[in-house]
C-alpha cells in the first residue's frame, strides 16, 4: 500500500504540486508567525538586558506608589565610591527632554524622549556612552545627542540645537554625538546628555541623583561587594546587581513581546483555517478525478480499508513534503517581515527557528491534509467497483445536501440570535457572547454558501450575459455545476473579508467618535499640549501668550481631590472671559457668564447622575480646605470628551483650593484665524519650545486617531496573508477544474470558441466566486462590527455606528482583483488545451 501510495503521488506531478502548494501555504504562515514572534521576543530580551553587564550594582531609592519620585544626594555617591572594591560610583539623572529637527518635527518616539547626565570617571570617560563625534558635554549650555537622533535631525557637532524640558526651552551647542545601549536608550527614542550640574538643575535639584551605578574594581566579587555596600546605604534605599536588573528587564520585555506573538498566532490560526478549505477542496477534486482508478482497485480485490489507507498515506506524504517546504518558506517570510519592520525598532536579532517551531510546523502540516482529506476519502469509500467500467470523468455532485443545509441554517440562526443577545445586553461578558455568536454565524454562513451560490449566480448572470453572452452563460453554469466546490472556495475568501470588514466598521466608528470627542468641542484655532512622556504644563506656561497681539487664550487647569456635595470631583479652571470663544459649550440651563461671578458650570451627565440643578449651592472640600460653590450653568458634553471637562470653574475659584494645578492643555484663538503665519507666531510666543506641541484641528484629529490607524494597518497587513491564501485557493480550484474539464473545453474549442473566449469564461468564473465570497464576508463583517460597537454605546456616550462604504467597496474590489489575478494561470492553461487530444480522451 505504501508503494502504491508513493507511486500515485509521484505519477501525477501537477496534482502533487497543487496539493503540496495548498498545504504549504498554511504551514508557511504558521511557521512565519512563530519564527517572527520568537525573533521579536529574542530581540526584545536582548535589547532590554543589554548594557547591564557593565553595571555591578545599582542603588536606587524606594518610592511609594503615587508618591513623587525619591532621589539620592551627592554625599551618598561619594560614600559609596569609598567602599572597598568600588572602582566608580556614577550618579545618574533622568528626565524629559525633547529635541526637534530643523523643520520643527519632534525626534524620538512619544514614549521615550529623555535627558540624562554625562558622568565621567577619573579618566574623563563615561562607560555608558561611546562617542562617535566630539566629546561629552562639559558646560551648562552644551549637550550631546544620540547618533540616530542626530542623523534624523540633520545635526552635527557644533550646531545649535533647541531643546525643550519641563522647565522651558533653551538653545544648546551640540558638543558630541554618542552611541549607547538599550538600558539608556530605547529603540526609536531620543536621548540628550547634559553636564552633571546642568542635568541636576533641569530635572531634579543641585546635588541630587535619580540612582547610582556602581562599577566593581577588577577581581571583586559582586556578591561580596553587595554585602559591603548595603550597610552604608541610606534608609529606604535598595541595591541590586546588574544581573538582577538584566533579568528583570528581560522578563518585562518577554511579557510585552508575548502579546505580539499571541496576535501573530491568532492571525496564523485564521490563515490556517482559510487554508483548510483550500486543502479540503483540492483533495475533493483529486478524489473525484480518480473515481475510475479507485474503482479499479476495488474491482481487483482491494478492500475499502486498504483504499482508505492508500489515500491517507498519500495525504501524509504530501503533508511531509509540504511541511518541509513550508518551514523553509515561513522562515523566509519571517526574514522579510524583519527587513520591513526592523528599521524603526533598531537592529533585528538573528532569526529564531526553534526546534519547537519545526515540530509544530511538521505536526500541523502533516495532520492538516489528513483532516482535510478525511471527508473526500469517506466519499471515495462509497465508489462501487462497477464504476471502473464507466467514463473517466464522473458527473459532478449535484448540490449541497439537506443535512448540511439544515445544520448550516441552525448554526446561522443560533449564531445571529447569540450575537444580537450579546449586542443588546449590558452584561460584562457581552463581547465574549458576541464573539461566540459571530463564530457560529460565520460557520453557518460557510455551510450555506453552496446553497447561496445558485441564487447569487442567477442574480449576476444577466450582467455577465450582457458583457459577453456566450462566455457569461457558460461561466454561470460552470460556477453552479458543483455548489460544494464553489462554496468551499468562496468560504475561504469570505472569512478574510469578514474580518477585514468588521475591523473597518469598528475602526471607522471609533475614529469618528474620537474625532467628535476632540475637535468638535474646539472653536479656537489651536490646542497646545505637552508631548507624551513630558512633564506637565502649569498655568505659567500660557503666560507668554499675553504678548501675542489679538490672541485669546485660556489654559485648562486641572485640579483634583475635590468633594462637591459629597461627590468626588475634578475641577477645570478656565479664564471666564475667554473660554466661551475657545470651546463649544452647549448650555442647556443657566448661563456661562456665571463663571465670571465665581460660579461653576457642570456637564449634563454629571448633573444628572447627582441630581444637581442650576442655582443649587453645594459644599466643597479639598484636603483641609472647605467652602461652598453654586451651579451657574449646565451644558451638554460627551462623557469621554478629551476637551470639555465635567466641571468648569473660574481660575480664581481653583486658586482658592489649589495653588499648583497642572495644565492639561491651552486653547488659543488668533486674530487672523488659523494659518501658517499665525501658527508660527504662537510657537514663537511660547518660546519655540520643542516640548510643546501646537496643533490645529487637523493635527489634533491626527494625533488622537493615529493609534487606531496604526493598529488597523497592522491587522490589515496580517489579514492580507489570509486573503492571499484565499486567492491562491481560487487559482488552485480553477486549475484543477480545468484539468477535469479538458474534454469539455476541447469540445468548446472544436465548436468555435476561440482562446480569448475560453480565457474570458475562466476569468468570469473566478469573478463570480470572488464576488460570492466578498458579499458574504462583507455582510458578516458589518453585522459583527455593529454588534461589537453597540456594546460600547451604553458606556461611551456619542459612539455611533459608521459604515465605511468606501473602505468596504475597496475591500470588495481587492477581493475581485485577487480573484481575477488568481484566474490568469488557470485561464492560460485552459486556452492552451490541445483540441484533438482533449476531444479524443476517454
Amino acid at each position: 500500500m505504501f508503494r502504491t501510495a508513493l507511486r500515485n503521488v509521484l505519477a501525477h506531478k501537477a496534482r502533487l504540486l497543487m496539493t503540496v502548494f495548498a498545504v504549504m501555504l498554511g504551514v508557511t504562515f504558521v511557521t512565519g508567525s512563530l519564527v517572527y514572534g520568537d525573533s521579536l521576543k529574542r530581540a526584545a530580551v536582548d535589547r532590554a538586558s543589554a548594557g547591564y553587564d557593565r553595571v555591578s550594582l545599582n542603588v536606587a531609592p524606594n518610592t511609594l506608589p503615587g508618591a513623587p519620585p525619591a532621589t539620592l544626594d551627592a554625599h551618598t555617591a561619594a560614600t559609596l565610591a569609598e567602599v572597598p572594591g568600588v572602582a566608580a560610583a556614577a550618579g545618574r539623572v533622568s528626565g524629559f527632554a525633547a529635541v526637534a529637527d530643523h523643520e520643527g518635527r519632534l525626534l524620538g518616539s512619544a514614549d521615550f524622549r529623555k535627558g540624562g547626565n554625562f558622568a565621567p570617571a577619573k579618566d574623563g570617560t563615561d562607560p555608558a556612552y561611546r562617542f562617535t563625534a566630539g566629546a561629552g558635554p562639559t558646560g551648562e549650555h552644551a549637550i550631546a545627542l544620540d547618533e540616530a537622533s542626530a542623523a534624523k535631525g540633520g545635526y552635527r557637532v557644533g550646531d545649535t540645537v533647541r531643546v525643550g524640558t519641563g522647565t522651558g526651552a533653551a538653545s544648546y551647542a551640540l558638543q558630541g554625538v554618542f552611541r549607547t545601549d538599550a538600558s539608556k536608550l530605547s529603540p526609536g527614542g531620543s536621548l540628550l546628555l547634559f553636564s552633571d550640574a546642568a542635568a541636576q538643575k533641569l530635572f531634579l535639584r543641585p546635588g541630587r541623583y535619580t540612582d547610582i551605578e556602581i562599577t566593581a574594581a577588577p577581581g571583586t566579587d559582586v556578591a561580596q561587594l553587595l554585602q559591603r555596600v548595603e550597610p552604608v546605604l541610606p534608609k529606604d534605599t535598595t541595591a541590586v546587581t546588574g544581573v538582577q536588573l538584566a533579568r528583570l528587564q528581560a522578563n518585562m520585555a518577554s511579557s510585552d513581546s508575548d502579546t505580539m506573538s499571541q496576535i501573530m498566532l491568532g492571525f496564523a490560526a485564521v490563515a490556517l483555517f482559510v487554508a483548510t478549505f483550500l486543502i479540503s477542496n483540492t483533495f475533493t477534486m483529486l478524489v473525484s478525478r480518480r473515481t475510475r482508478e479507485l474503482a479499479l482497485m476495488r474491482a481487483v480485490g482491494a478492500t475499502r480499508k486498504q483504499v482508505r489507507r492508500i489515500l491517507l498515506t498519500e495525504s501524509v506524504l504530501v503533508g511531509l513534503i509540504a511541511s518541509v517546504a513550508g518551514v523553509l518558506a515561513g522562515t523566509g517570510v519571517a526574514a522579510l517581515l524583519q527587513a520591513l519592520f526592523s528599521a524603526a525598532d533598531g537592529p533585528a536579532a538573528p532569526l529564531a527557528l526553534l526546534p519547537s517551531t519545526v515540530v509544530i510546523a511538521l505536526v500541523v502540516g502533516t495532520a492538516l491534509p489528513v483532516i482535510a482529506a478525511w471527508v473526500p476519502v469517506r466519499r471515495a469509500m462509497a465508489i462501487p467497483p462497477v464504476a471502473a467500467l464507466g467514463a473517466a470523468e464522473p458527473a459532478a455532485p449535484a448540490r449541497a445536501g439537506s443535512l448540511r443545509t439544515g445544520i448550516g441554517a441552525a448554526l446561522l440562526f443560533t449564531g445571529a440570535a447569540t450575537t444580537l443577545y450579546g449586542a443588546l445586553t449590558t452584561s460584562e461578558d457581552a463581547r465574549t457572547v458576541i464573539g461566540l455568536g459571530a463564530a457560529l454565524t460565520l460557520t453557518g454562513a460557510i455551510a450555506l454558501i453552496p446553497l447561496l451560490s445558485r441564487p447569487f449566480t442567477a442574480l449576476l448572470r444577466p450582467l455577465l450575459v450582457r458583457v459577453s453572452p456566450v462566455q457569461g452563460e457558460l461561466a454561470a453554469r460552470n460556477t453552479v455545476r458543483d455548489p460544494r466546490r464553489t462554496g468551499a472556495t468562496a468560504a475561504a475568501l469570505a472569512i478574510a473579508i469578514a474580518l477585514a470588514s468588521g475591523l473597518s466598521v469598528l475602526g471607522a466608528s471609533a475614529t469618528q467618535y474620537l474625532d467628535g470627542a476632540t475637535t468638535r468641542d474646539i472653536t479656537g484655532d489651536y490646542l497646545v499640549r505637552a508631548p507624551s512622556g513630558g512633564q506637565r504644563m502649569t498655568p505659567a506656561t500660557a503666560e507668554p501668550l499675553k504678548k501675542l497681539a489679538g490672541a485669546t487664550y485660556s489654559p485648562l487647569n486641572q485640579s483634583t481631590e475635590y468633594e462637591i456635595g459629597g461627590v468626588p470631583s475634578v475641577l477645570t479652571g478656565v479664564d471666564p472671559a475667554a473660554i466661551g470663544r475657545l470651546l463649544r459649550y452647549e448650555v442647556t440651563a443657566g448661563s456661562l457668564d456665571s463663571l465670571a461671578e465665581g460660579k461653576i458650570a457642570v456637564a449634563d451627565y454629571k448633573a444628572r447622575a447627582n441630581g444637581w440643578e442650576v442655582g443649587r449651592s453645594l459644599p466643597v472640600k479639598r484636603l483641609d480646605k472647605r467652602g461652598e460653590v453654586t451651579i451657574g450653568a449646565i451644558y451638554h458634553a460627551d462623557q469621554q470628551s478629551k476637551v470639555l471637562p465635567s466641571i468648569t470653574a473660574p481660575d480664581s475659584l481653583v486658586a482658592r483650593f489649589d495653588s499648583t494645578p497642572y495644565t492639561d492643555s491651552i486653547v488659543v484663538a488668533t486674530a487672523g484665524g488659523p494659518g501658517r503665519a499665525q501658527l508660527a507666531s504662537v510657537v514663537k510666543a511660547l518660546g519655540d519650545n520643542p516640548a510643546l506641541s501646537v496643533l490645529d484641528k487637523e493635527g489634533v484629529r491626527a494625533e488622537d486617531t493615529s493609534g487606531i490607524g496604526d493598529q488597523l494597518s497592522l491587522f490589515y497587513a496580517l489579514l492580507s496573508m489570509a486573503l492571499v491564501i484565499a486567492a491562491l485557493g481560487i487559482a488552485n480550484t480553477l486549475a484543477m477544474s480545468v484539468l477535469e474539464r479538458r474534454k469539455e473545453i476541447g469540445t468548446l474549442r472544436a465548436l468555435g470558441l476561440d482562446r480569448a473566449g475560453v480565457t474570458r469564461m475562466i476569468r468570469m468564473e473566478a469573478l463570480l466566486v470572488g464576488a460570492l465570497g466578498a458579499a458574504v464576508g462583507t455582510a458578516m463583517g458589518i453585522f459583527t462590527g455593529w454588534a461589537l460597537g453597540h456594546t460600547l454605546q451604553e458606556s461611551v456616550a456619542g459612539y455611533a455606528l459608521v459604515i465605511p462604504w468606501g473602505q468596504l467597496a475597496l475591500g470588495v474590489l481587492l477581493a475581485l482583483a485577487g480573484a481575477l489575478l488568481a484566474s490568469l494561470w488557470p485561464a492560460r492553461r485552459a486556452a492552451a488545451v490541445d483540441i484533438p487530444a482533449a476531444t479524443a480522451a476517454q
